[in-house]
């Protein structure tokens, strides 16, 4: 029988705990100063350096309940891999295990059924090609690098989120392996509370092994680009932006971009390094009935500097904005929900967008709403379906930078929105930010019933290397 040992004596990996694993596993295990192990243990953010004991990358759900049961048994802390895409770092752990998910890159689509089922290694690159071979797409992300598994469980904005709902909305099924090391599977039918958990919840209650979403016609064509505007003109841009989505259709899918042009083949030179705001749009239906919707969009407060607009494929698209995250760097998250844009919160994200330390950073905005803000709050554990912007200040540095300028431009930034904000932020922006954080990510009742559950499913706090929610206390 398995030892319930409480989370306060978990401890670094011990060598009989990689013997007995050994015994039962048929991946690969790494351990510090084997061949492929500092491999193994790269991130994207490049500021997490955490040095596991033990990376145990999983060939099936075989090795997931063997590396549960003995992590269990010999009171090892744990972390949870999938695409390993996080800010915070949670994938990864100091001198305890990882338990790496990053090999399971299985998807498979059922067109007839339009449902995907997704491993947990899968990145939504990944997802998109498999699924756009049948014309049809799962609501998933904006970067292609980012991990499926990590994305939905903490909710999963994305480019199509207003016609069709975050990704956990669009969550059918999730077979999950408990801290007790059980395999279950979660779905309406089954372990009801725990498939209300997962989908907004994050890792806090199992590792998920693999997922079945809904997916939907869409594409491979669409009308979809970017429009960049200067920044003299960012105050009537945003204004006009604003207006222009009082009345947008669900299939008006955009954002904000306030940022330094990059030195990117698609832009032309002369915009290069200029300070710019961008609007990423995208047409989530027929590429000609979205020339009419698109088109303000492409005329906000004047003339844009450039126009890239057109017909293209979703997956092009879903790369837009790989260039600006890439492997490695430093990166440093601070974030809020807004309502709609105020004259005065447009004025404060102007007036703070440029104060940049750097040209790699950035602030974004992604517009809310349609699909997102219609589902009953009650039904997922995600919160808050009401707000109409996700504001991301990204701090971003070169290995090797003094990172200090640029995190304090980023809490500088975010400090000065938070009298325009909502309180609430999502869970996914959160680096490692402690327990008010948390709290806001799910609001009080919300936090109480996922406590419940983390105590049914979790009551010793097994998984905690997440933005944790501790089991029976809100």
């Amino acid at each position: 029988m398995t030892t319930i040992l409480p989370s306060a004596t978990l401890s670094p990996v011990t060598p009989a705990f990689v013997a007995a694993l050994r015994r039962s596993f048929a991946g690969e295990l790494f351990e510090p100063g084997d061949d492929g192990y500092e491999q193994a243990r790269l991130i994207w953010n490049g500021a997490i350096t955490r040095r596991p004991g033990l990376i145990a990358r999983c060939s099936g759900t075989a090795d997931v309940l063997a590396t549960v049961r003995a992590a269990r048994e010999h009171g090892i802390l744990t972390a949870i891999r999938g695409g390993g895409h996080n800010v915070a770092g949670n994938a990864l752990c100091e001198g305890g295990v990882v338990l790496d998910l990053s090999a399971l890159r299985g998807v498979r689509v059922d067109p007839v059924a339009r449902l995907a089922r997704v491993q947990a290694g899968v990145l939504i690159g990944a997802l998109d090609r498999e699924t756009q071979a049948f014309g049809l797409a799962c609501p998933a992300g904006i970067v292609t690098e980012t991990g499926v598994a990590g994305l939905t469980l903490g909710g999963g904005i994305g480019w199509l989120m207003r016609k069709w709902g975050l990704t956990c909305d669009n969550l059918r099924s999730a077979d999950v392996v408990t801290a007790d090391g059980q395999a279950v599977t979660a779905s309406r039918a089954d372990h009801d509370e725990l498939f209300w958990a997962l989908r907004g919840g994050g890792g806090n209650f199992g590792v998920v092994t693999s997922f079945e979403f809904d997916a939907h016609p869409l594409g491979p064509q669409v009308l979809a680009g970017l429009v960049l505007y200067p920044a003299e003109r960012a105050e009537q841009v945003l204004r006009a932006y604003r207006d222009h989505l009082t009345d947008a259709p669900d299939e008006l899918c955009t954002g904000l971009s306030l940022r330094i042009a990059p030195v990117a083949p698609y832009l032309p030179a002369s915009v290069h390094g200029r300070p710019v705001v961008g609007v990423p749009v995208l047409y989530a239906g027929p590429p000609a009935a979205g020339e009419r919707v698109v088109a303000p969009m492409r005329a906000l407060a004047g003339p844009p500097l450039v126009d890239l607009v057109g017909p293209t494929t979703f997956a092009v698209h879903q790369s837009l904005f790989d260039r600006s995250v890439p492997a490695g760097l430093g990166y440093h998250w601070k974030s809020h929900y807004l309502p709609p844009l105020t004259d005065a919160a447009i004025a404060t994200l102007v007036e703070w967008a440029w104060r940049l330390p750097c040209a790699s950073c950035y602030t974004i905005l992604f517009h809310l709403g349609g699909a997102v803000a219609r589902p009953d709050p009650a039904d997922a554990a995600f919160e808050d379906r009401t707000a109409e912007h996700a504001l991301n200040v990204n701090a971003v540095w070169q290995p090797g930078e003094d990172p200090d300028p640029h995190i304090e431009w980023a809490r500088e930034l975010w400090s000065a929105m938070a009298p325009h904000a909502t309180g609430g932020v999502y869970v996914n922006f959160l680096g490692s930010e402690g327990e008010e954080r948390v709290r806001a990510a799910y609001g009080p009742g919300k936090l109480a019933r996922l406590a419940a559950v983390k105590a049914r499913y979790d009551p010793t706090n097994f998984f905690r290397v997440n933005q944790n929610i501790a089991p029976g206390a809100p």
